[in-house]
Protein backbone atom coordinates (compact mmCIF):
# COMPACT_ATOMS: atom_id res chain seq x y z
CA UNK A 1 0.00 0.00 0.00
CA UNK A 2 1.50 3.42 -0.81
CA UNK A 3 -0.53 5.80 1.52
CA UNK A 4 -1.69 4.53 4.91
CA UNK A 5 -2.70 5.90 8.16
CA UNK A 6 -1.86 4.08 11.53
CA UNK A 7 -3.30 5.67 14.50
CA UNK A 8 -1.24 5.68 17.63
CA UNK A 9 -3.13 6.95 20.52
CA UNK A 10 -5.84 9.40 21.21
CA UNK A 11 -6.98 11.55 24.33
CA UNK A 12 -10.42 12.51 24.20
CA UNK A 13 -11.33 13.23 20.28
CA UNK A 14 -7.52 14.45 20.06
CA UNK A 15 -5.42 11.61 18.09
CA UNK A 16 -1.64 10.70 17.40
CA UNK A 17 -0.91 8.55 14.51
CA UNK A 18 1.28 8.20 11.81
CA UNK A 19 0.43 8.70 7.80
CA UNK A 20 2.72 6.84 5.73
CA UNK A 21 3.27 7.99 2.27
CA UNK A 22 5.75 6.54 -0.56
CA UNK A 23 8.42 9.79 0.73
CA UNK A 24 8.68 8.50 4.27
CA UNK A 25 6.31 8.80 7.14
CA UNK A 26 4.43 12.30 8.26
CA UNK A 27 4.30 11.86 13.05
CA UNK A 28 0.24 13.23 13.30
CA UNK A 29 -0.88 15.91 14.72
CA UNK A 30 1.69 18.15 12.09
CA UNK A 31 1.75 21.53 11.08
CA UNK A 32 2.33 21.74 7.18
CA UNK A 33 4.65 25.12 6.16
CA UNK A 34 3.25 26.82 2.94
CA UNK A 35 5.92 27.01 -0.11
CA UNK A 36 2.85 28.59 -2.08
CA UNK A 37 5.53 29.34 -5.06
CA UNK A 38 7.62 26.15 -4.23
CA UNK A 39 9.28 28.10 -1.69
CA UNK A 40 8.67 28.61 2.01
CA UNK A 41 9.23 32.18 1.97
CA UNK A 42 12.94 33.33 3.26
CA UNK A 43 13.69 29.61 3.91
CA UNK A 44 15.29 26.72 2.29
CA UNK A 45 15.18 22.76 2.36
CA UNK A 46 18.00 22.74 5.28
CA UNK A 47 16.10 24.98 7.45
CA UNK A 48 12.85 22.87 6.77
CA UNK A 49 14.85 19.69 7.77
CA UNK A 50 16.22 21.59 10.69
CA UNK A 51 12.95 22.04 12.41
CA UNK A 52 11.52 18.58 11.85
CA UNK A 53 9.38 19.76 9.37
CA UNK A 54 7.92 16.42 7.80
CA UNK A 55 5.54 17.60 4.77
CA UNK A 56 4.95 20.98 3.27
CA UNK A 57 2.42 22.66 0.97
CA UNK A 58 2.44 24.02 -2.63
CA UNK A 59 -0.29 25.35 -4.52
CA UNK A 60 -1.75 24.61 -8.05
CA UNK A 61 -2.89 27.97 -8.66
CA UNK A 62 -0.11 29.91 -8.56
CA UNK A 63 2.03 27.16 -9.52
CA UNK A 64 -0.01 26.77 -13.08
CA UNK A 65 0.52 30.58 -13.51
CA UNK A 66 4.23 30.55 -13.03
CA UNK A 67 6.43 29.45 -13.94
CA UNK A 68 3.48 26.36 -15.42
CA UNK A 69 3.05 23.16 -14.21
CA UNK A 70 4.02 21.93 -17.57
CA UNK A 71 7.55 23.18 -16.53
CA UNK A 72 7.55 21.78 -13.46
CA UNK A 73 7.01 18.84 -15.50
CA UNK A 74 9.78 18.88 -17.49
CA UNK A 75 11.85 19.75 -14.66
CA UNK A 76 11.42 16.41 -13.28
CA UNK A 77 8.34 17.47 -10.99
CA UNK A 78 8.04 19.72 -7.69
CA UNK A 79 10.24 17.46 -5.54
CA UNK A 80 13.45 17.92 -7.82
CA UNK A 81 12.24 21.31 -8.90
CA UNK A 82 12.53 22.76 -5.22
CA UNK A 83 15.10 20.17 -3.93
CA UNK A 84 12.83 18.75 -1.18
CA UNK A 85 12.68 14.72 -0.72
CA UNK A 86 10.19 14.78 1.50
CA UNK A 87 6.11 14.50 1.22
CA UNK A 88 4.61 17.72 -0.50
CA UNK A 89 0.90 18.37 -0.56
CA UNK A 90 -0.96 20.24 -3.32
CA UNK A 91 -4.00 22.66 -2.97
CA UNK A 92 -6.28 22.37 -6.23
CA UNK A 93 -6.34 25.89 -6.56
CA UNK A 94 -10.25 26.49 -5.44
CA UNK A 95 -9.49 28.91 -2.54
CA UNK A 96 -7.68 31.23 -4.96
CA UNK A 97 -9.63 31.13 -8.06
CA UNK A 98 -12.62 32.97 -5.58
CA UNK A 99 -9.97 35.01 -3.85
CA UNK A 100 -7.61 36.44 -5.74
CA UNK A 101 -8.63 36.17 -9.71
CA UNK A 102 -11.17 38.25 -11.19
CA UNK A 103 -14.03 35.95 -11.48
CA UNK A 104 -15.92 35.64 -14.61
CA UNK A 105 -18.72 32.68 -13.89
CA UNK A 106 -18.97 30.06 -11.91
CA UNK A 107 -21.12 26.87 -13.90
CA UNK A 108 -21.60 23.17 -13.57
CA UNK A 109 -18.08 22.58 -16.08
CA UNK A 110 -16.08 24.88 -14.01
CA UNK A 111 -14.93 28.47 -13.34
CA UNK A 112 -13.81 30.70 -16.01
CA UNK A 113 -11.55 33.81 -14.41
CA UNK A 114 -9.12 36.42 -15.33
CA UNK A 115 -5.03 35.37 -13.96
CA UNK A 116 -4.12 37.92 -10.81
CA UNK A 117 -1.09 38.48 -12.57
CA UNK A 118 -2.10 39.78 -15.85
CA UNK A 119 -5.52 39.33 -16.79
CA UNK A 120 -5.58 36.65 -19.13
CA UNK A 121 -8.34 34.73 -19.59
CA UNK A 122 -8.60 30.87 -17.58
CA UNK A 123 -11.02 28.17 -17.34
CA UNK A 124 -10.86 25.59 -14.14
CA UNK A 125 -12.27 22.61 -14.45
CA UNK A 126 -12.33 19.53 -11.82
CA UNK A 127 -10.26 17.55 -14.62
CA UNK A 128 -8.19 20.18 -15.70
CA UNK A 129 -6.85 20.53 -11.89
CA UNK A 130 -6.31 16.80 -12.03
CA UNK A 131 -3.59 17.55 -15.00
CA UNK A 132 -2.06 20.45 -13.03
CA UNK A 133 -1.62 18.70 -9.87
CA UNK A 134 -0.43 15.45 -11.87
CA UNK A 135 2.15 17.69 -13.74
CA UNK A 136 3.18 19.06 -10.33
CA UNK A 137 3.73 15.38 -8.90
CA UNK A 138 2.71 16.15 -5.30
CA UNK A 139 2.37 13.42 -2.92
CA UNK A 140 -1.29 14.35 -1.74
CA UNK A 141 -3.27 16.23 -4.36
CA UNK A 142 -6.77 17.74 -3.60
CA UNK A 143 -9.62 18.01 -5.46
CA UNK A 144 -10.86 21.01 -7.39
CA UNK A 145 -13.98 22.01 -4.85
CA UNK A 146 -16.30 25.46 -4.96
CA UNK A 147 -15.08 27.81 -2.38
CA UNK A 148 -17.83 30.41 -0.68
CA UNK A 149 -17.24 32.79 2.39
CA UNK A 150 -17.22 31.30 5.76
CA UNK A 151 -20.89 33.18 6.52
CA UNK A 152 -22.73 32.18 3.70
CA UNK A 153 -26.57 31.78 4.21
CA UNK A 154 -27.59 28.10 3.92
CA UNK A 155 -28.70 28.01 0.44
CA UNK A 156 -25.50 29.18 -0.77
CA UNK A 157 -23.78 26.84 0.96
CA UNK A 158 -25.64 23.88 -0.17
CA UNK A 159 -25.31 25.39 -3.44
CA UNK A 160 -21.31 25.30 -3.15
CA UNK A 161 -20.97 21.90 -1.05
CA UNK A 162 -23.04 19.32 -3.67
CA UNK A 163 -21.30 21.11 -6.52
CA UNK A 164 -18.17 20.02 -4.63
CA UNK A 165 -19.24 16.62 -4.49
CA UNK A 166 -20.02 16.70 -8.27
CA UNK A 167 -16.94 17.80 -8.62
CA UNK A 168 -15.34 15.41 -6.16
CA UNK A 169 -16.96 12.10 -8.80
CA UNK A 170 -14.92 14.12 -11.82
CA UNK A 171 -11.93 14.69 -10.13
CA UNK A 172 -11.28 11.10 -9.26
CA UNK A 173 -12.19 9.61 -12.35
CA UNK A 174 -9.98 11.72 -14.61
CA UNK A 175 -7.65 10.94 -11.56
CA UNK A 176 -7.88 7.30 -12.31
CA UNK A 177 -7.44 7.67 -15.56
CA UNK A 178 -4.40 9.60 -15.78
CA UNK A 179 -2.78 7.38 -13.44
CA UNK A 180 -3.65 4.34 -15.11
CA UNK A 181 -0.97 5.57 -17.63
CA UNK A 182 2.68 4.55 -16.93
CA UNK A 183 5.37 6.23 -15.40
CA UNK A 184 2.59 9.14 -13.78
CA UNK A 185 3.60 10.13 -9.97
CA UNK A 186 2.59 8.21 -6.97
CA UNK A 187 -0.25 10.12 -5.53
CA UNK A 188 -3.46 10.32 -3.55
CA UNK A 189 -6.34 12.13 -3.95
CA UNK A 190 -8.61 13.94 -0.77
CA UNK A 191 -11.88 15.12 -0.87
CA UNK A 192 -12.60 18.25 0.41
CA UNK A 193 -15.67 18.22 2.97
CA UNK A 194 -17.57 21.77 2.37
CA UNK A 195 -20.87 22.98 3.50
CA UNK A 196 -20.12 26.55 5.34
CA UNK A 197 -21.07 26.83 9.02
CA UNK A 198 -24.48 24.88 9.04
CA UNK A 199 -23.69 21.23 11.03
CA UNK A 200 -26.46 19.67 8.24
CA UNK A 201 -24.35 20.52 5.26
CA UNK A 202 -20.60 19.63 7.04
CA UNK A 203 -22.17 16.34 8.10
CA UNK A 204 -24.00 15.30 4.85
CA UNK A 205 -20.78 16.65 2.77
CA UNK A 206 -18.78 14.24 5.59
CA UNK A 207 -21.31 11.11 5.34
CA UNK A 208 -21.55 11.11 1.38
CA UNK A 209 -17.82 11.51 0.72
CA UNK A 210 -16.90 8.78 2.89
CA UNK A 211 -19.63 6.58 1.77
CA UNK A 212 -18.60 7.20 -1.89
CA UNK A 213 -14.67 5.69 -1.98
CA UNK A 214 -11.65 4.29 0.03
CA UNK A 215 -10.10 7.74 0.44
CA UNK A 216 -6.71 7.71 1.92
CA UNK A 217 -7.95 11.31 3.92
CA UNK A 218 -10.46 13.52 4.35
CA UNK A 219 -9.64 17.65 3.79
CA UNK A 220 -11.97 19.89 5.76
CA UNK A 221 -12.70 22.93 3.80
CA UNK A 222 -13.84 26.22 3.66
CA UNK A 223 -13.64 27.27 7.54
CA UNK A 224 -11.05 30.28 8.36
CA UNK A 225 -12.94 32.19 5.95
CA UNK A 226 -14.72 35.13 7.56
CA UNK A 227 -16.61 33.03 9.85
CA UNK A 228 -15.95 33.27 13.87
CA UNK A 229 -13.85 31.17 15.49
CA UNK A 230 -16.47 29.17 17.60
CA UNK A 231 -18.41 28.17 14.53
CA UNK A 232 -15.04 26.72 12.85
CA UNK A 233 -14.84 24.98 16.18
CA UNK A 234 -18.15 23.29 16.07
CA UNK A 235 -18.12 22.68 12.38
CA UNK A 236 -15.30 20.14 13.17
CA UNK A 237 -17.16 18.50 15.83
CA UNK A 238 -19.80 17.95 13.65
CA UNK A 239 -17.26 16.48 11.23
CA UNK A 240 -15.91 14.04 13.53
CA UNK A 241 -17.72 11.40 13.83
CA UNK A 242 -18.96 11.14 10.23
CA UNK A 243 -15.61 10.83 9.11
CA UNK A 244 -13.95 7.36 9.40
CA UNK A 245 -11.16 7.22 12.01
CA UNK A 246 -8.82 5.17 10.59
CA UNK A 247 -8.11 8.21 8.07
CA UNK A 248 -5.93 11.27 8.36
CA UNK A 249 -8.39 14.80 8.81
CA UNK A 250 -6.64 17.91 7.16
CA UNK A 251 -7.85 21.50 8.22
CA UNK A 252 -7.05 23.53 5.34
CA UNK A 253 -5.91 26.70 5.74
CA UNK A 254 -5.71 27.24 9.44
CA UNK A 255 -2.57 28.02 10.99
CA UNK A 256 -2.86 30.47 14.23
CA UNK A 257 -1.31 28.30 17.48
CA UNK A 258 -4.42 28.79 19.20
CA UNK A 259 -6.51 27.19 16.17
CA UNK A 260 -3.96 24.31 15.98
CA UNK A 261 -4.68 22.94 19.63
CA UNK A 262 -8.54 23.60 19.46
CA UNK A 263 -8.21 21.87 16.34
CA UNK A 264 -6.62 18.95 17.34
CA UNK A 265 -8.74 18.79 20.43
CA UNK A 266 -11.13 18.25 18.04
CA UNK A 267 -9.99 15.48 16.00
CA UNK A 268 -7.49 17.12 13.15
CA UNK A 269 -4.29 15.39 12.20
CA UNK A 270 -3.02 18.26 9.81
CA UNK A 271 -3.24 21.58 9.39
CA UNK A 272 -1.45 24.59 6.98
CA UNK A 273 -1.40 28.25 6.74
CA UNK A 274 0.63 31.16 5.25
CA UNK A 275 0.23 32.92 8.63
CA UNK A 276 3.25 31.97 10.14
CA UNK A 277 5.62 33.37 7.30
CA UNK A 278 2.99 36.16 6.23
CA UNK A 279 3.04 36.88 10.30
CA UNK A 280 6.93 37.58 10.17
CA UNK A 281 7.35 39.64 7.53
CA UNK A 282 5.19 42.14 9.01
CA UNK A 283 6.48 42.27 12.57
CA UNK A 284 4.85 39.34 14.54
CA UNK A 285 6.57 36.84 16.26
CA UNK A 286 4.43 33.63 17.75
CA UNK A 287 5.19 32.81 21.85
CA UNK A 288 3.62 30.87 24.24
CA UNK A 289 2.63 33.80 26.42
CA UNK A 290 0.74 35.19 23.29
CA UNK A 291 1.83 37.44 20.22
CA UNK A 292 4.61 39.43 19.91
CA UNK A 293 4.70 42.92 18.28
CA UNK A 294 7.97 43.37 17.38
CA UNK A 295 7.26 47.25 16.35
CA UNK A 296 6.61 48.19 19.45
CA UNK A 297 9.34 50.25 20.97
CA UNK A 298 8.99 48.66 24.35
CA UNK A 299 11.44 45.81 22.26
CA UNK A 300 14.58 48.44 21.79
CA UNK A 301 16.56 47.36 24.38
CA UNK A 302 15.06 43.51 25.41
CA UNK A 303 17.73 41.19 25.61
CA UNK A 304 15.68 38.20 25.93
CA UNK A 305 15.08 35.81 22.57
CA UNK A 306 11.66 35.67 21.32
CA UNK A 307 10.49 32.88 23.12
CA UNK A 308 12.55 31.67 25.76
CA UNK A 309 11.47 27.68 25.44
CA UNK A 310 11.93 28.39 21.81
CA UNK A 311 15.01 26.10 20.07
CA UNK A 312 15.24 28.18 16.80
CA UNK A 313 18.02 29.19 15.70
CA UNK A 314 16.30 32.81 15.99
CA UNK A 315 15.74 32.15 19.79
CA UNK A 316 19.42 30.54 20.48
CA UNK A 317 20.93 33.35 18.69
CA UNK A 318 19.42 36.24 18.52
CA UNK A 319 17.71 38.93 20.77
CA UNK A 320 14.54 41.13 20.63
CA UNK A 321 16.09 44.10 20.34
CA UNK A 322 18.32 42.67 17.68
CA UNK A 323 15.51 41.11 15.49
CA UNK A 324 13.23 44.53 16.04
CA UNK A 325 16.92 46.71 15.10
CA UNK A 326 16.84 44.29 11.16
CA UNK A 327 12.36 44.71 10.77
CA UNK A 328 12.76 48.50 11.41
CA UNK A 329 16.06 49.12 9.43
CA UNK A 330 14.39 46.98 6.65
CA UNK A 331 17.38 44.44 6.72
CA UNK A 332 15.72 41.07 5.13
CA UNK A 333 16.97 38.73 7.67
CA UNK A 334 14.95 40.10 9.76
CA UNK A 335 12.02 39.06 8.02
CA UNK A 336 13.84 35.64 7.93
CA UNK A 337 14.45 35.25 11.52
CA UNK A 338 11.14 36.08 12.42
CA UNK A 339 9.71 33.73 9.16
CA UNK A 340 11.46 30.86 10.28
CA UNK A 341 11.17 31.39 13.86
CA UNK A 342 7.14 31.04 13.77
CA UNK A 343 7.16 28.06 11.70
CA UNK A 344 9.25 26.22 14.12
CA UNK A 345 7.22 27.31 16.43
CA UNK A 346 3.90 25.85 15.08
CA UNK A 347 5.98 22.65 13.87
CA UNK A 348 7.43 22.19 17.64
CA UNK A 349 3.94 23.01 19.00
CA UNK A 350 1.93 20.44 17.17
CA UNK A 351 4.89 17.93 18.40
CA UNK A 352 4.33 18.62 21.95
CA UNK A 353 0.49 17.82 21.14
CA UNK A 354 1.06 14.75 19.95
CA UNK A 355 3.32 13.90 22.76
CA UNK A 356 0.70 14.78 24.98
CA UNK A 357 -1.68 12.58 23.29
CA UNK A 358 0.54 9.72 23.53
CA UNK A 359 1.12 10.31 27.39
CA UNK A 360 -2.55 10.73 27.77
CA UNK A 361 -2.43 14.50 28.98
CA UNK A 362 -3.52 16.41 26.45
CA UNK A 363 -6.72 17.31 27.98
CA UNK A 364 -4.62 18.93 30.88
CA UNK A 365 -1.70 20.10 28.52
CA UNK A 366 -4.34 22.05 26.20
CA UNK A 367 -6.26 23.63 29.08
CA UNK A 368 -2.84 25.30 30.61
CA UNK A 369 -1.77 26.26 27.28
CA UNK A 370 -4.59 27.91 25.87
CA UNK A 371 -5.37 29.64 29.48
CA UNK A 372 -1.52 30.61 29.40
CA UNK A 373 -1.49 31.91 25.64
CA UNK A 374 -4.72 33.95 26.16
CA UNK A 375 -3.43 35.65 29.19
CA UNK A 376 -1.13 37.25 27.49
CA UNK A 377 -1.48 41.48 27.36
CA UNK A 378 -2.38 42.45 24.01
CA UNK A 379 0.02 45.52 23.75
CA UNK A 380 2.92 42.91 23.18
Amino acid sequence: MDFAFDLQATDGRARAGVFRTPRGAVETPVFMPVGTLASVKSLDPDDLQAMHAQIILANAYHLHLRPTDELVRQMGGLHRFMGWDAPILTDSGGFQVFSLASLNNVTEDGVSFKSHIDGSARHFTPESVMRIETNLGADVIMQFDHVIPGQSEHSASRDASERSLRWLARCHAEFVRLHAVEGAPRQTLFPIVQGGIHADLRREAAVRIAESGAWDGFAIGGLSVGEEKPAMYEMLEVCDDAIPRDRPRYLMGVGFPEDLVEGVARGVDLFDCVAPTRMGRNGAAFTADGRLNLRNARHRTDERPLDAQCGCVACRRFSRAYIRHLFVTDELLGLRLLSLHNVHFLIALMRRARAAVQDGTFQAWSRDWLARYHSAPSSQ
